[in-house]
């Protein structure tokens, strides 16, 4: 069966005054249980021995994670568990007079995997493409100089700002809005701040 990709435009990050352009899977979703149905029909083995095995795997990967296990299964990849603050939680910083976060604030956010070789060959392989469409950047109706001080209005109102709320400002795409804040951060007259890492990083007015 033929799976469609498409050509995706990507900011300027090299600085040519060009967009870039990427190329991704136009994804269609497939059920646990056509899953399931498939492997009977392909596999040759019953409902009941496959569903008992992937749900055996997927227990025991859940707690050798929890105890801090990086769990490689050959011809799947390697997972361990990723780390953040619960919800109700501020990002702490290693600054004098700063707390720290006990246990309890602390809980596994996400999972990192990285896909085995292996397995990426193997789709490779298998794959036959054909093209289905392009997907270029949104533009933002504001300058870079109002979409700052848009943020910056922002920041007087409310305590701290994420990626999401610098889009919904803006009318950016997500890639983009992230890479802007990254530079806004790092430039000193941009008045604007990161704090936190990853998927906990927000961005404050530096006072």
């Amino acid at each position: 069966m033929y799976a469609e990709y498409i050509k995706q435009e990507i900011p300027d990050l090299n600085g040519t005054g060009q967009t870039q352009a990427y190329y991704k899977l136009k994804l269609r979703h497939m059920s646990y249980e056509a899953f399931v149905n498939r492997c009977v029909q392909e596999g040759h083995l019953d409902e009941s021995t496959i569903v008992a095995a992937m749900s055996l795997v997927s227990e025991k990967l859940a707690l050798y994670m929890a105890e801090g296990f990086s769990v490689k299964l050959k011809g799947f990849g390697t997972f361990h568990a990723k780390l953040g603050l619960r919800d109700d939680m501020v990002q702490d910083a290693f600054e004098p007079g700063e707390p720290d976060h006990n246990s309890k604030g602390i809980k596994v956010t996400g999972v990192s995997y990285r896909a085995d070789n292996e397995l990426i060959q193997n789709a490779d392989k298998k794959s036959m493409l054909v093209r289905g469409g392009d997907s270029r950047l949104r533009k933002s109706r504001f300058t870079k100089i109002e979409r700052v001080q848009r943020a910056h209005k922002f920041l007087e109102k409310n305590m701290f700002m994420r990626v999401p709320d610098y889009v919904a400002l803006t009318g950016l795409s997500r890639t983009v809005a992230t890479e802007e804040l990254r530079k806004l951060a790092k430039d000193p007259e941009s008045g604007i701040v990161s704090r936190g890492e990853r998927s906990q990083k927000y961005y404050v007015l530096d006072k």
